[in-house]
């Protein structure tokens, strides 16, 4: 997109991206997204694109989806705005609440609303002190996290995201978080360990680390079902029932991230539900909408809701909330999005296809410059090392992968590039034949980008 263009030029004048290099943005301008229809968004210059990554892993129904839309203005016409603050309320909320305890695992039983995953990870730490503090035991703050783990940007959640470019100049963390190993073992197995000793090796490490820093300074676990945000790890089988048993042994909650994976993205309701554990606290956000309008979501057990619901009533308020909480509009299309998901069955298409997408995928393994090909459900990945044998990254970590992203767009589709990772989260809308246009996509990607690699000779640089 040339600096020319109006809009381009406009938006590198006055606006700051988020996870973009503002200096290298001024040099090369936007690509400005005009339109979405389906599976495809469209530039300003009408050029097509499949939109691999569901937007921000988030668009389950497309992005053009008439329901919503009508959903929206019926709700803008009646009621535009109200708060849920003060015992206040008003029917989108609570349709949208009867209808989520109605999705999910039954011991989930109670929402408090936010406008965003970050936020509703923020939520999770106040839902976890705040009782905490209120039955005597104020030494249970610490939480136990992950490397490459993605919780969200503010500081409460931005603290226990485990990616360094969130904490550098940040001055985060700044809530207590101990980081565990992340449990990709393509990347973290040691020399001659199995996937079975990797997993072993990771529980070990949970319960020595309660062990030394004390479990009544522990408060909770949080992790995504599968990290998706970090670069797409799967954990080891096994992983996540063996981290609840533990959690379980030490009276430490267990709070499932599925900001993501909730809504059908690993082919069930819950992430978690396909990885076999159950949480105490789940953070929901993104499809809950299919980002059509902001809005996240915590639910938790009743056990929780009684503790923090005795100290309202001790200290008289519950001193949190958000302007957005429950947004009528919000609320309203959550509702819609999660009926058409249902009526469809996007769920269930996410798993009929997921046996398809990930064998395709697994085809790219033998291109040049692909280490790992990994995924499950609807979320795949593609990471490009210099060397395959050893494993070696590039030099500069994201050089590569700047370059498959360039190309992508070339080609018509947009992924998400994670350093040298080429990370995949198609809408949940998407067909066999769509799937198979992307694998199809990322094989000559893949191989241009391996040519162009070999050419400036980036693959033969070695780290400092």
């Amino acid at each position: 997109m040339t600096l020319s263009n109006s809009l381009a030029h406009t938006d590198v004048a006055t606006a700051l991206h988020p996870y973009t290099d503002a200096r290298a943005f001024e040099q090369a301008g936007p690509l400005v997204i005009d339109r979405g229809e389906g599976i495809h968004v469209y530039d300003t210059t009408g050029k097509k694109y499949i939109e691999g990554l569901a937007g921000l892993w988030s668009v389950a129904v497309g992005f053009s989806e008439p329901r919503l839309r009508e959903a929206a203005m019926r709700q803008m016409e009646k009621l535009p705005y109200y708060h849920i603050f003060a015992s206040k309320a008003h029917e989108p909320s609570i349709r949208l609440s009867e209808r989520l305890v109605g999705m999910v695992p039954d011991h989930l039983s109670r929402v408090f609303y936010t406008n965003s995953g970050s936020e509703g990870n923020d939520t999770v730490i106040k839902l976890v002190w705040y009782p905490n503090n209120a039955l005597g035991r104020p030494r249970k703050k610490k939480f136990l996290a992950r490397h490459k783990g993605y919780h969200g940007i503010t500081i409460g959640a931005g603290s226990l995201t485990g990616l360094p470019n969130n904490h550098r100049d940040f001055d985060l963390p700044l809530v207590p978080v101990i980081h565990l190993t992340c449990p990709h073992f393509y990347r973290f197995g040691h020399e001659g360990e199995t996937e079975e000793a990797f997993c072993a090796r990771l529980l070990s490490e949970l319960e020595d680390t309660i062990l030394r820093e004390g479990a009544d300074t522990i408060a909770a676990f949080i992790g995504e079902p599968v990290m998706s945000s970090g670069g797409v790890m799967v954990p080891p089988a096994g992983y996540w029932p063996g981290v609840e048993a533990i959690c379980r042994k030490y009276d430490i909650l267990l709070v499932s991230d599925e900001v993501i994976t909730g809504f059908g993205r690993l082919g069930t309701v819950l992430g978690s539900q396909r990885l076999g554990f159950t949480p105490d606290i789940v953070t929901l956000s993104k499809q809950i909408t299919s980002s059509y309008m902001p809005l996240g979501a915590v639910m938790f057990t009743d056990a929780i809701y009684q503790a923090v619901a005795d100290n309202t009533h001790r200290i008289g308020t519950f001193g949190h909330g958000f302007t957005g909480s429950g947004h009528p509009v919000a609320t309203a299309v959550a509702a819609e999005n999660l009926a058409i998901i249902q009526e469809r069955d996007l769920i269930g298409n996410a798993a009929r296809l997921e046996p398809g997408f990930q064998a395709g995928l697994r085809r790219l393994a033998d291109l040049p410059l692909v280490g790992e090909v990994r995924g499950m459900g609807l979320l795949g990945a593609v990471e490009l090392v210099a060397d395959k044998a050893s494993k070696r990254p590039f030099a500069v970590p994201g050089q590569v992968g700047a370059i498959a992203a360039r190309i992508s767009h070339e080609e018509g589709l947009i992924f998400r590039a994670i350093g040298d990772t080429l990370a995949l989260c198609p809408p949940l809308i998407a067909t066999e034949a769509d799937l198979a246009e992307i694998v199809s996509i990322m094989e000559r990607v893949v191989a241009r980008t391996a040519v162009e690699v070999a050419a400036s000779g980036l693959a033969e640089e070695k780290a400092a």
